[in-house]
């Protein structure tokens, strides 16, 4: 008799994803986490997996034909994806296999009525370069393509509206601004890499002259915005984070005001944006959500030995 419960995390060993996976078994929840391991850890899910027979892990590839089974199999009513288009991923691709495993998850909640799909995305990606008069950014705003992983975050909002319209497979897609906290790997958010050179005792590398703003959001919060989505939400892209524009000079003066580390700076990266800040009017009314946690909170619960 299959086993019609429960939710499935696909990333689920990842940064992110980990913290959802404990959110959903506080909750009370079934979890069945799909991960292949190739940026997620185990070691993010030891607090889950001591939990005990309410999580579930499946070492696998989303677009390997074993993912229909296992959706087939264990009937979940919702299914996360938090692997699309992950941090750090340049080559196209590493970006173009994100429709591939959108695709896999979409006809997979198709032929097994899977109830809902909730994905999470880069709200840079999503929005590009964005005039300051404009921002905080609202959702639905449209600008010229500014490179590869940008066409493709908006193709896979196409994607999800396109099953939702054809085949009744709903979804709620939440963009989401720069994410922190604890078991976030250094390479994949500068608030993990100033806190990776503190631990380190080892100066602080900022790209670009440092003034350049990002709206930091706490993994908390984030995590938050994720579970209300399993219930709210249908159909629309919602922005999540603070509003709040930081200069990286200033996150570092936050975080580096108890060291003697001097930052160093180097060449600004290819495609790096100048300022990101979304509008959250969307998540307050659709998800009764807003951010609660202040990044001097977040950091110094970062921080925390």
């Amino acid at each position: 008799m299959t086993e019609i419960n429960g939710v499935l995390v696909c990333g689920g060993a990842g940064f992110i994803g980990s913290h959802l996976v404990d959110r959903l078994l506080a909750d009370g929840y079934k979890v069945e986490v799909v991960d292949d391991l190739s940026v997620g850890s185990l070691a993010n899910l030891s607090s889950a997996r001591a939990r005990g027979g309410a999580l579930r892990f499946h070492h696998l590839d989303i677009s390997a034909p074993e993912f229909s089974e296992l959706v087939a199999l264990r009937r979940p009513s919702s299914i996360y994806h938090l692997a699309l288009l992950p941090t750090g991923a340049t080559r196209t691709n590493e970006i173009l296999r994100s429709a591939t495993l959108l695709l896999a998850v979409l006809e997979a909640a198709r032929r097994y009525e899977v109830q809902k799909v909730i994905v999470a995305l880069p709200a840079g990606l999503l929005y590009g370069e964005v005039p300051a008069r404009q921002l905080p950014v609202k959702e639905g705003r449209k600008s010229e393509p500014m490179g590869v992983a940008h066409v493709m975050a908006n193709t896979l909002v196409d994607l999800l509206t396109v099953y939702r319209e054809s085949y009744d497979v709903e979804f709620t897609t939440l963009a989401m601004t720069n994410v922190y906290g604890k078991r976030q790997r250094p390479s994949d958010g500068v608030v993990a890499a100033f806190a990776h050179a503190i631990s380190n005792n080892t100066p602080p590398t900022i790209c670009g002259n440092g003034r350049q703003t990002r709206d930091f959001l706490f993994i908390d919060d984030a995590v938050d915005a994720l579970a209300r989505a399993m219930a709210k939400g249908g159909g629309l892209v919602i922005n999540v984070g603070t509003g709040v524009q930081t200069t990286i000079n200033d996150l570092w003066n936050l975080m580096g005001s108890a060291t003697t580390l001097q930052e160093k700076f180097e060449t600004a990266r290819t495609g790096d944006l100048q300022r990101n800040a979304v509008n959250t009017t969307r998540a307050r009314i659709q998800l009764g959500w807003s951010h609660w946690t202040s990044l001097t909170m977040g950091v110094a619960e970062l921080l925390e030995r």
